[in-house]
């Protein structure tokens, strides 16, 4: 009887612990789910020294370990490389050797005393392919990640094969929210970015809110660098954009509250030849939220035989059940 109930209080230990971790730090459990996934799906959790940063990145080889086309994903500002987890497998499987850095600044890279504007980004992601041996990729770069996509096609072109861009930043349009929603300070302020990053936002607990903000917090200053660096507006692609010559897919959702479909249309209109597929429905986080048809849209592109050149598509999204 004595072992039963010694069995009881262990179960019943476990169980508080397992309750204190929950409402203290659900973010952590979630990231744990999110690598699992990644796992299971043979994607790689890796490091590499570049220069004296040891950087965090994924990979992905395509079935049977074939070595595939080289495609670099490069997430945007306060993300990481797990951003890309729902889209990585499906390119994998796609037939693409997949990269997913962490940024300088984010996920599991290190935090240099540096300005972290695009043309820092720029020069990290430049760096990680000349350490990682890749001489030509294609690319995909989503929110401040597409900007740095675009910069890196038109000061590299040689580098860069067809690019993808995702709910890109990199022109100027009027900002429809203030500097400071990236970097809330209450647990309002966490449910305003949610709202604004997605048409429908998680309505999540007021413990998991708090772990957003602390977990916010600890980056903000990285973000706020970022974010005065980009509105000097000096690294804007504007008066650039007609010079690249790469072939180009801009993706961008219907709904996307944070950058408008407005920066797409102009993006499209831009890049000589590039191809626009608008999800219908979905917001900021379209390569997350809506995966399947922008997984579809980037396959379809990155493997079109000849090269799929101009156009303007609405592609069903959310609304439509993915």
């Amino acid at each position: 009887m004595k072992i039963f109930w010694r069995a009881v209080a262990g179960v019943l230990f476990l169980v508080l612990v397992g309750a204190v971790i929950l409402l203290r730090f659900p973010l952590w459990i979630n990231d744990q789910q999110i690598r699992f996934h990644l796992w299971r799906n043979n994607v790689q959790s890796e490091y590499v020294e570049v220069g004296s940063d040891r950087v965090h990145y994924f990979e992905a080889l395509p079935p049977n370990r074939k070595e595939g086309k080289p495609l670099l994903l490069i997430h945007g500002l306060g993300a990481r490389g797990e951003d890309w987890a729902a889209l990585m497998p499906g390119l994998a499987a796609a037939g693409f050797h997949v990269y997913a850095p962490d940024l300088l600044g984010y996920g599991r890279s290190p935090r240099p005393d540096i300005s972290y504007s695009i043309a820092d980004e720029e020069a990290a992601m430049v760096a990680f392919m000349h350490t990682v041996h890749l001489t030509r990729v294609d690319v995909g770069g989503w929110s401040m990640g597409g900007w740095i996509a675009l910069k890196l096609t038109l000061d590299h072109p040689e580098m860069v094969d067809r690019l993808v861009v995702y709910d890109s930043a990199g022109v100027y349009f009027p900002a429809l929210q203030d500097a400071d929603i990236f970097t809330p300070t209450d647990t309002a302020g966490v449910r305003r970015l949610m709202s604004v990053l997605s048409p429908r936002p998680v309505n999540i607990p007021e413990f998991a809110a708090r772990d957003v903000l602390r977990k916010l917090s600890r980056n903000a200053w990285v973000i706020h660098r970022s974010m005065a660096e980009m509105m000097t507006g000096r690294d804007l692609l504007d008066f650039r954009l007609h010079r690249i010559q790469r072939p180009t897919l801009v993706v961008w959702g219907s709904r996307d509250d944070l950058i408008p479909l407005a920066s797409g249309e102009r993006m499209h209109e831009l890049i000589p030849g590039s191809t626009l597929d608008v999800v219908d429905g979905c917001g900021h986080l379209a390569p997350s939220e809506c995966w399947r048809p922008v997984l579809k849209s980037t396959v379809e592109f990155l493997k079109a035989e000849p090269t799929m050149l101009g156009g303007k598509h609405l592609v069903p999204g959310a609304e439509a059940g993915q």
